[in-house]
């Protein structure tokens, strides 16, 4: 739709706001009900996830990390961030900063114009920056996930806007926004570089800052509720058709391709981990089927809308195999591997996972997925363009490295300039949840007619005894 509007980076559209002729009302529902299904994936999909898979005496840390990081990422996004990543040219690599505050900016036609012609969508800019935060609040939260059960709280609470800012907006801007990947004609189809391999490379390289758990939960971490896991990797799995369905920005037949081919990869992946665990434990592993699960949905993330269904499967093959490797195999043999405290493997279900797809983006790409998503790419090598994969390679060294320095300078900021320290006390570290929030997932004890579940009564303090009751500092912890 170029030519309609003001192009003013951002401002919106200068409109009497009652004949919005650019509005398609079917767009935008379902970019406000994609939006909607992403941002449960992280509440409460991820919060229930990271709360059922730790040890219970860090259900509510784990659980609040995520929570956090959520909130503390829309209030960067509206004041600042999103016109970085999306924004007006600044730099080859980010936007101009500035709010996303006033009622002209929300009501007006969203638009990206960094992008050569600017590309305008059928929706409102309120409901672009609601569907970006989603993305940037979810990358965040999948970090926490290499972070749990050792990070400093008053770390956690000044590295999200930091990152945010400084790493996520950048690979956004630079692949999505019209920056200098965009233009080289890097695909990245819904994150898998963006979201995935940022969040699993800055994960990795900030564990190595913090420092590991201690060593008695490194060696007991068995999940304190199982079917909680399975509970929120269910809310991951289908609010994912949100993730990849949405980002052809409309109600359009590639969405429909997106969402089948991310449901088909999500399923051989599955099958694959199963399989590879069968064959090496000569057991099928729930929290193994999870993380085949999750590598597919990561694998097929960078190129959802762009390659067939026979394409779809080979990367759920791919996903479902390669990273099992990395984690079984490479995660045990590699010494600094065995080193660095990856708390949920995010750096082998993200990372890898995400590089696994872009690669295979490069490889399965056709120029009809290509033609359908908007592009101008030629495919991938199947149809002959064998550049397509050397970019897909050059993409990924870029957020590779970038979140490498980043996320280490952001640490080093926290730690030696701040003076706040990345790792809890001993004294934490022992205790979990009842020393750090004065609260507990679950109560050793209950009263007539209580759940079993619940460490606070609302109205008092945490950490003065109810009537009747113990001091929460009595709770027992596995």
């Amino acid at each position: 739709m170029s030519g309609l509007g003001h192009v003013a980076g951002n401002v919106g559209s200068q409109y009497n706001y009652t004949t919005t002729d650019w509005l398609d009302t079917g767009d935008n529902a379902w970019q406000l009900t994609a939006g909607t299904l992403v941002g449960l994936q992280s509440v409460p999909g991820l919060v229930v996830m990271y709360a059922g898979i730790m040890r219970s005496k860090w259900a509510i840390n784990s659980a609040f990390m995520a929570f956090y990081g959520f909130a503390a990422t829309l209030i960067v996004w509206v004041l600042w961030a999103y016109k970085v990543a999306f924004g007006i040219y600044m730099l080859p690599f980010a936007g101009r900063p500035g709010p996303i505050m006033t009622m002209q900016q929300e009501l007006g036609q969203s638009q990206l114009p960094s992008v050569s012609p600017v590309l305008f969508q059928n929706f409102p800019l309120s409901t672009m920056v609601y569907f970006q935060f989603v993305f940037a609040a979810i990358t965040i939260v999948i970090m926490a996930g290499a972070f749990l059960g050792r990070m400093n709280f008053t770390a956690w609470i000044i590295f999200v806007p930091l990152w945010i800012t400084f790493s996520y907006c950048i690979g956004a801007y630079s692949i999505w926004g019209g920056g200098f990947l965009y233009q080289m004609g890097v695909i990245d189809y819904s994150g898998g570089y963006v979201i995935h391999l940022s969040s699993g490379t800055a994960g990795f390289i900030g564990a190595h800052w913090i420092g590991p758990r201690l060593a008695a939960d490194r060696e007991d971490s068995r999940p304190n509720n199982i079917l909680g896991v399975l509970v929120g990797a269910g809310m991951l799995w289908l609010g994912w058709n949100g993730f990849n369905g949405g980002d052809p920005y409309s109600a359009s037949a590639d969405a429909g391709v997106a969402v089948l081919n991310t449901n088909v990869c999500t399923a051989m992946s599955l099958l694959c981990w199963t399989a590879c665990d069968m064959i090496y434990f000569k057991k099928p592993s729930v929290i193994g089927a999870v993380q085949g699960m999750i590598t597919g949905l990561v694998a097929i993330t960078p190129c959802a809308g762009v390659v067939a269904g026979w394409g779809a499967i080979a990367v759920g093959f791919a996903s479902g195999t390669i990273p099992w490797l990395s984690m079984n195999d490479m995660g045990r043999r590699v010494a600094y591997f065995r080193k660095i405290d990856d708390t949920l493997g995010i750096f082998h279900t993200h990372c890898i996972a995400g590089f696994v797809g872009g690669f295979c983006a490069g490889l399965f790409a056709t120029i009809e997925g290509c033609a359908a998503f908007g592009i101008s790419n030629p495919g991938g090598a199947i149809d002959g363009n064998g550049k397509q994969v050397w970019l897909q390679i050059v993409g990924a060294l870029f957020i590779i490295g970038w979140n490498i320095v980043w996320t280490s300078l952001i640490m080093m900021f926290i730690k030696y300039v701040l003076r706040v320290p990345l790792r809890m006390t001993e004294e934490q570290l022992l205790a979990g949840d009842d020393a750090i929030h004065g609260e507990a997932a679950y109560r050793s004890e209950t009263g007539p007619q209580e759940l079993g579940m619940g460490g606070v009564t609302m109205g008092h303090d945490p950490q003065a005894p109810v009537a009747g009751e113990k001091s929460s500092n009595n709770v027992k912890h596995d």
